[in-house]
């Protein structure tokens, strides 16, 4: 039977170290069954799984590798794996497979701890860690910094549940946001974003502002409580509010599409999606007026909004068509899957509101956005502490890949 030699070689990085160690396997016809490599502030880590032939002296390979290895500085460890233990690792390939990540501004030895504490406890094991971020430089943090360490983990999850929901006290107590998902074949195919506008894409709820301009401000407010009591649905209540809108000029629309502040890492994960190939589309509650504002000053793909009635110049009151309520943006979201020709599997839904709660739940990946604690809860991911680009984290992607960023991964 073949010989089985795991090789571990670690040092200072520099180049040719991975040719060096593959030209010796190879005068040795080995093959190689493993092979993984990172780099930690310029100190290398490099291991080989090896199968050896029969007629190899393995004393003499060790012996060349051991001289390459002083050549360079490098320290090597060398050991023999058993068939039985080699057998039970290929075995244990078809085992379920995760992703957790931890967003942050900065990262902590205590995230790391309780994070991977939960992870152990549940009986997975991690197989690989990544930092997704750029490096971040010592002293006081640059504004809106982001840190993201991707952790990739196997093994039995019986109650999945439980362990998400212990991930969530662990983020709520740190102040950091933790992502748990399968790691399939969707995860790296997904084609649709669908973004919430108010309170998502932008740091302002529309139908505030412009009752503050109306000096009904109050009034709307009252009934927006209402609606967050139950005592309202949705429906009646947006109804309700913009009736109150009634003789406001459309040049206050004018104005407070010119104001609006997009939200921290909209335009940068908007448009790193165009140049991936993403479709994205704005299902809201709002108005399609300044959805449409948002449409040509981001290129957004597609929007669905609510009408409102203008006559004369100014709001009449009313809304034309049917309202886009939690239930209408799920029928959308599954609208466009369908015209685009994907699974909804491959689809994202954003949003921070219990009226989005129907288009996440039905995504592949659901995201509420700085949202309400109980969309929070009802959610399977959320981000609070990062800007809307965190979410391309959450599909793996590296800030090295990120196009328009500067931070050196």
């Amino acid at each position: 039977m073949n010989q089985i030699l795991l090789i571990t070689i670690s040092g200072e990085d520099q180049p040719g170290v991975t040719a060096g160690i593959s030209a010796i396997l190879s005068e040795r016809r080995a093959n190689v069954l493993d092979i993984g490599q990172s780099v930690i502030h310029a100190t290398l880590s490099l291991g080989i799984l090896a199968e050896l032939p029969q007629d190899c002296d393995q004393q003499a390979l060790t012996g060349a590798i051991q001289a390459f290895a002083d050549a360079r500085d490098l320290r090597l460890r060398s050991s023999t794996v058993s068939p039985q233990s080699y057998g039970q690792w290929v075995e244990g390939q078809g085992r379920a497979r995760y992703i957790i990540t931890l967003l942050a501004r900065k990262i902590t030895s205590d995230q790391l701890a309780r994070v991977t504490a939960v992870v152990s406890a549940h009986g997975l094991n991690i197989d690989g860690i990544n930092r997704l971020s750029g490096r971040i430089p010592l002293g006081e943090l640059p504004a809106l910094s982001k840190a993201c360490v991707e952790f990739s983990a196997r093994g039995s999850l019986p109650d999945a549940a439980a362990f998400r929901r212990e991930l969530l006290e662990v983020a709520g107590a740190l102040e950091v946001d933790l992502a748990f998902q399968q790691d399939n074949m969707y995860r790296r195919n997904r084609r649709l974003v669908a973004f919430d506008m108010d309170s998502t894409l932008i740091e302002a709820e529309v139908i505030d502002e412009l009752a503050h301009i109306a000096g009904v401000g109050e009034q709307v407010s009252a009934i927006t409580e209402r609606a967050m009591r139950g005592e309202l649905d949705f429906s009646e209540s947006f109804r309700a509010r913009v009736a109150l809108l009634k003789g406001l000029p459309e040049s206050a629309l004018e104005q407070v599409a010119a104001d609006l502040r997009i939200t921290e890492g909209a335009e940068h994960l908007i448009s790193t999606l165009r140049k991936l190939g993403y479709r994205t589309a704005i299902l809201s509650g709002g108005f399609t007026y300044f959805a449409r504002h948002l449409q040509q000053r981001l290129g957004i793909d597609y929007v669905y909004a609510n009408e409102l009635d203008i006559v004369d110049g100014a709001v009449s009151g009313a809304i034309s068509g049917t309202i886009v309520d939690g239930a209408r943006k799920a029928e959308l979201l599954r609208q466009l899957a369908a015209e685009e020709g994907i699974d909804l599997q491959q689809v994202i839904a954003v949003g921070d509101g219990a009226n989005d709660l129907p288009m996440l739940s039905i995504a592949g990946l659901g995201v509420a956005f700085r949202a309400k604690p109980l969309v929070k809860q009802s959610a399977e991911q959320s981000i609070s502490t990062l800007g809307l680009d965190a979410i391309l984290y959450l599909l793996g992607f590296s800030d090295r890949y990120h196009p328009g960023v500067s931070a050196q991964a």
